[in-house]
């Protein structure tokens, strides 16, 4: 492995755990289920994927050279962030207010006799969980996909790592595939490490504080998103 390709992997690592809308989506599925945050996990990868293959392709250099179009995909993706940020804070309503006698979240209640779980009327075993499956990895994808900025960064410092003498497609698809693997392992380990730590983080009161954290932090960065081309 070359010096070249070492110190971009250290870059690339830094740039994918930096916290952001990405991490905070991914630890707010993971809080509701295992399954939801992997989810999400493979949909921010999934993201990557999309922002990688536009910089090799350099169809990136599009929203550079056209403003407009860059502010419109910066204004349609604050919006999304937004939605969650919103849609985060309202969640709070719902949630028990406090723990059990014991410092355990309350007992759910009881079913009826006989009748298993998902098997209320009206609904098919496994259609719930789909449906949490899809949604998860829906909002991974789409929080990551609507950020015009990672396109850009991608087109601008995928270039500084490609030697001089060397084709630029071939590196450049290495460096961008390095980019989703490392994404790949980062996003799933976050959602796991919450699901380990999840009777404690699914506490009420716990649970009611990151919703509240990841509420603020995503409705501040839709905004951040949304105003920013407005203002300019």
């Amino acid at each position: 492995m070359d010096a070249q390709l070492i110190a971009f992997t250290g870059v690339a690592a830094g740039m994918v755990a930096l916290p952001g809308a990405d991490f905070t989506v991914v630890v707010r599925n993971a809080l509701a289920s295992r399954t939801a945050g992997l989810a999400s996990a493979f949909g921010v990868a999934g993201g990557l994927l999309v922002h990688t293959a536009l910089a090799v392709a350099g169809l990136a250099a599009v929203l550079v050279t056209m403003p407009v179009l860059f502010r419109t995909v910066q204004l349609l993706g604050g919006v999304y962030v937004l939605y969650l940020g919103l849609s985060a804070l309202y969640a709070i309503r719902r949630r028990p207010a406090q723990d059990g006698g014991d410092g355990t979240p309350p007992a759910a209640p009881s079913r009826a006799p006989g009748r298993a779980p998902g098997s209320e009327p009206g609904s098919e075993p496994g259609q719930h969980a789909l449906g949490e499956v899809g949604r998860a990895l829906r909002q991974g994808f789409l929080t990551n996909a609507l950020n015009p900025k990672a396109p850009v960064l991608f087109l601008s410092l995928l270039p500084q790592f490609v030697p001089d003498g060397h084709p630029p497609l071939p590196r450049t698809l290495l460096l961008a595939a390095l980019v989703v693997v490392l994404a790949l392992i980062w996003f799933p380990a976050v959602a796991l490490l919450v699901d380990r730590l999840g009777r404690w983080l699914r506490r009420p009161r716990t649970a009611r504080a990151i919703e509240g954290g990841s509420g603020v932090a995503l409705t501040g960065l839709g905004l951040a998103l949304v105003t920013g081309p407005l203002l300019r």
